[in-house]
């Protein structure tokens, strides 16, 4: 029987979703958790990786196991088990041929800026004080739908085999405790890529760059054209959608 689990974390402690040799990761910490609670060897399968220090509010995982369970007592079990920066939200039982990685069709991605000095936002935003401007930024920003292929924002050496990805919507705003959100949407994200992206339209609300060579950045796919990669803090996977005939999301 195939289950899939809502989750979220705080991706400071870990290196990222996937797990890696001798390194922590979020994979392994709930790995480890369901073999010890299910007493056989599970294996997850995650809708995506995050890169090191990077957080999900909304995240999917799917897993096997042979014998049925009580999926809210595996529930509450399972929140019991695991360290505190990781929460399970849902488990429940899916179709066997359910996929939380091939079978999602869309995933989203916020970002945080700060603008200020704020302690308590120090590990889920980015403290950056130059002034920006946010108008021009979402200039820069619509300007990524015209395009397919993001090379320009892809890391190097990541075996993808393709760079075409198709965004349906990417926004900045500023919210009302003066913290600035970017959201993002496509059926696919390559690695570093969103990151890439809020570091280069960040140099387009500074100045840096006007939005036509914002623009020209993305055609050259050219990744030495784009800028540094904000940091990991303040990015979060918000969202993963699948059709209703394969899951639909049990948590708000």
């Amino acid at each position: 029987m195939r289950y899939f689990i809502e989750l979220k974390y705080d991706g400071a402690a870990y290196c990222g979703w996937q797990r890696q040799p001798d390194q922590p990761s979020v994979q392994q910490t709930i790995e480890q958790a369901l073999t010890k609670l299910l007493r056989g060897s599970v294996e997850i399968v995650g809708a995506g990786r995050t890169d090191t220090g990077v957080n999900a509010s909304y995240y999917v995982a799917h897993f096997d196991c042979e014998q049925p369970f009580d999926c809210e007592q595996v529930l509450y079990k399972l929140n019991m088990m695991l360290p505190h920066d990781i929460a399970i939200l849902s488990v429940s039982e899916v179709p066997d041929g359910a996929h939380a990685r091939f079978d999602a069709r869309e995933r989203e991605y916020t970002y945080f800026i700060s603008p200020r000095k704020n302690p308590f936002r120090r590990a889920a935003a980015w403290m950056y004080y130059v002034p920006l401007d946010v108008e021009r930024m979402n200039e820069a920003a619509q300007t990524l739908m015209e395009f397919e292929d993001f090379t320009s924002f892809a890391k190097l050496n990541s075996n993808n085999k393709t760079n075409i990805c198709h965004i349906r919507h990417a926004e900045w705003v500023r919210t009302a405790d003066g913290e600035l959100r970017f959201t993002i949407r496509a059926d696919r994200f390559l690695r570093n890529m969103v990151r890439s992206i809020v570091g280069t339209t960040v140099d387009v609300g500074r100045g840096r760059y006007t939005v036509e060579q914002f623009r020209e950045i993305v055609a050259a796919r050219d990744l030495s054209r784009s800028s540094a990669g904000a940091p990991p803090q303040g990015l979060f996977l918000s969202d993963v959608v699948y059709d209703a005939s394969v899951f639909e999301k049990r948590t708000l």
